[in-house]
């Protein structure tokens, strides 16, 4: 939601006064999710994950962030504020998850120590090339639906598009599967360079070299952050970010003012924006939440293409013929939808964007504010739908599967994704401007 939400910030100061239907509604989706995914989905598993993307949507959407925005907002405005937030996240979350992996058999989780080669190259320029076009990304485009519904409709179905297309190619495909570097622990998963293998004779299992040497990448971006916003402001090419200004002006709540049933509550704690950094951290603590129970961390866009077989199969593509070309097996096209984790969970990311803009009382503002598209914007959103769909399978994944998964699973091929992501993004950036 980097760009729709962003033209729309809930401002502090609304509240009760006058009843918001948006507010009864937003309760009753929330009992509607609580009740009719305990009763409904088959499992507590799938009812967890249903939960978790609900948390994943709520934060990304009440924080105003982004993955996509990261990159996007630091080369459009000069702001690099969410950039640093990011930083901050990749930290505090890789510190969190050591907390299952000292004095554990790492090989017990499905930890993402993606392979490093030349897919993983290509994979985060074509991403970061892709996201520019469609402000968005694998998770960012669930939250769009609802602020910005007709581009990131588009986005998501040609990125479907891509994802099924390139299928074959991550399946079969030795440089995308096959690291150039690996290490003991990388070798026994995908194949990469796990980083506390790096750092055995630390003392603490490798942990504390690998703490200090992500703690030193983020510091690096933290610096390289400030150095560039800097710049942009002595340039006077420096314009900030609206929400990120509305985040900066909420004032502390003075506990004297303190009364149950006011406006002043229900606005602190319905409405009132999320720095940036308060979403980093309810992200974080919820990724460790996903990793603690399902033993792995959070991915999103290999399902957008099994979404992309399925509307196949509905116009009459057997599942057989669909499963031969993606050299897979049939049973996710066949599988019912809210059987499948990682799709419940992506539609949990959707649920969650609803319901915080319906109990801030926004929903309607918002999503009329989205609805308005140019004719010649369509072909730029499908072109980086297809981009980001192709580049998640050469890499592995997407900004969370090839690039906050990993780094949060001690993976160095999270990092390079990151270096090239970036450059894609500025390339893309670039040429959208002109074309825009």
């Amino acid at each position: 939601m980097e760009a729709q939400v962003e033209k729309q910030p809930v401002i502090q100061g609304q509240g009760l006064r006058k009843l918001n239907m948006e507010y009864v509604f937003g309760f009753i989706a929330i009992i509607f999710v609580l009740i009719l995914g305990s009763t409904l989905l088959k499992t507590d598993m799938l009812f967890f994950r249903l939960l978790v993307g609900v948390g994943f949507g709520y934060a990304l959407s009440r924080a105003y962030t982004g993955f996509a925005g990261s990159i996007n907002r630091a080369y459009t405005t000069g702001s690099t504020k969410l950039l640093r937030a990011m930083a901050f996240m990749f930290f505090f979350t890789t510190l969190l998850v050591t907390t299952f992996l000292f004095n554990a058999d790492p090989t017990s989780y499905d930890l993402w120590i993606n392979p490093i080669n030349v897919g993983l190259v290509l994979g985060g320029l074509l991403f970061g090339f892709g996201m520019a076009f469609s402000s968005c990304c694998a998770s960012g485009v669930l939250t769009d639906l609802v602020t910005g519904l007709p581009r990131a409709f588009i986005t998501l179905l040609f990125f479907g598009f891509g994802i099924f297309i390139a299928f074959p190619i991550q399946h079969t495909a030795s440089w995308i599967n096959n690291s150039l570097f690996t290490t003991e622990v990388g070798s026994k998963l995908q194949g990469g360079v796990y980083l506390p293998d790096l750092f055995k004779w630390d003392g603490l299992g490798g942990y504390l070299g690998a703490l200090l040497l992500t703690g030193l990448f983020c510091g690096i971006v933290v610096f390289l952050a400030y150095r560039y916003e800097k710049r942009r402001k002595e340039q006077n090419t420096y314009h900030g970010v609206l929400t990120e200004n509305v985040q900066d002006m909420q004032v502390d709540f003075d506990s004297k003012d303190y009364k149950l049933l006011s406006s002043a509550t229900y606005n602190r704690m319905f409405v009132k924006p999320w720095t940036l950094k308060q979403g980093a951290i309810v992200i974080s603590v919820l990724f460790v939440l996903l990793m603690g129970v399902t033993k792995a961390g959070w991915g999103a866009s290999t399902p957008y293409g099994i979404w992309f077989g399925k509307l196949l199969m509905a116009f009459g593509v057997p599942a057989e013929s669909i499963a031969s070309f993606t050299h897979m097996s049939a049973d996710p096209y066949v599988l019912p939808f809210f059987e499948h984790g990682v799709s419940v969970q992506n539609f949990g990311i959707l649920l969650g964007t609803i319901i915080f803009l319906l109990t801030a009382g926004q929903f309607k503002k918002v999503f009329r504010s989205g609805v308005h598209i140019r004719r010649r914007e369509i072909l730029l959103f499908a072109l980086g739908g297809i981009t980001m769909g192709v580049g998640t399978r050469l890499a592995n994944g997407c900004n969370v599967g090839a690039l906050y998964t990993p780094i949060a699973n001690f993976s160095l091929s999270g990092w390079i994704f990151f270096i090239f992501l970036a450059l894609g993004a500025i390339v893309g950036n670039a040429v959208a401007k002109r074309l825009f």
